[in-house]
């Protein structure tokens, strides 16, 4: 069985629900040729933001994420990463042994390509929501914004955007990320979602020596300091408490809002 409306180009023969949400549908599929590949329907929700995410898809070219094999619309087919995640592997040998792959990873993302970027979303528009939340609350969020403007004049680069414990995924090809958001920015802050994650960790995410141990190790993979990558934590954590109060999560923005403060400890303490 194949999803409807499907690219009928594509030869592929059969697929199987993966996940659903905001984002769009996605499958894991099988072509003709037996290759397995992974197809997504992005949603209208996320189809401006679409644009940004298969830009640095191109641009990777398969280093270190997922190809992009094809493109048809709203329809994409990917390669197909694999099953084992990154948080699998934080919950068998540990969060030090997971945050060493995640180093790897970003290595390996953060490595010149032979193609331009275009199509990236830039950090003023990622960060919209901070600034409306600052104005309006204040506290914290004023502080993020203040902090983010410490951040600005480095160096800057396309980013994945979105590099958490579960878009990292071993398989045929070893470690690749998926679902990249697409940026450009600060290299520091591809790793600041990772002291963000894993979302149902709160004891992790909220512990100031752990944002510390993970921006040492996740500093020289990204070629900046240990304090860029927790400044750029704790204005993530800041931003995604913006999201949730946008969205009337308030319990939600509360958690996201005691990481901020855990990584804004381990800053200051830095």
């Amino acid at each position: 069985m194949t999803p409807p409306d499907l690219p009928t180009g594509w030869g592929v023969i059969e697929a199987k629900p993966l996940a659903e949400g905001v984002g769009g549908q996605v499958w894991r599929a099988r072509r003709r040729n037996g290759e397995p590949v992974v197809i997504k329907h992005v949603s209208a929700q996320a189809a401006a933001d679409a644009i940004h995410a298969t830009a640095y898809l191109d641009w990777r070219d398969g280093r270190g994420a997922v190809r992009l094999l094809a493109l048809d619309g709203d329809w994409q087919m990917l390669e197909d990463a694999g099953e084992r995640t990154l948080a699998q592997v934080l919950d068998q040998d540990g969060d030090a042994a997971a945050t060493l792959i995640a180093a790897e990873a970003l290595r390996v993302l953060h490595a010149p390509s032979d193609r331009r970027a275009e199509g990236l979303q830039t950090m003023p528009v990622r960060f919209a929501a901070l600034t409306t939340a600052a104005e309006r609350e204040g506290g914290l969020f004023a502080e993020a914004v203040a902090c983010l403007k410490t951040l600005t004049g480095g160096p800057v680069q396309p980013l994945h955007g979105d590099l958490h414990h579960d878009n990292i995924l071993f398989g045929a090809r070893g470690w690749l990320v998926i679902d990249p958001h697409g940026l450009i920015g600060d290299p520091a802050y591809d790793a600041a979602n990772l002291l963000y994650n894993p979302l149902e960790r709160q004891d992790l995410r909220t512990d100031p020596e752990r944002a510390r141990r993970l921006a040492e190790v996740l500093a020289p993979a990204v070629q900046r300091p240990a304090a860029a990558v927790l400044g750029h934590g704790f204005c993530h954590a800041c931003l995604s408490a913006a999201w949730h109060l946008e969205d009337g999560n308030a319990a939600e923005a509360g958690r996201s809002l005691a990481v901020a403060r855990a990584v804004q400890a381990a800053l200051r303490a830095a």
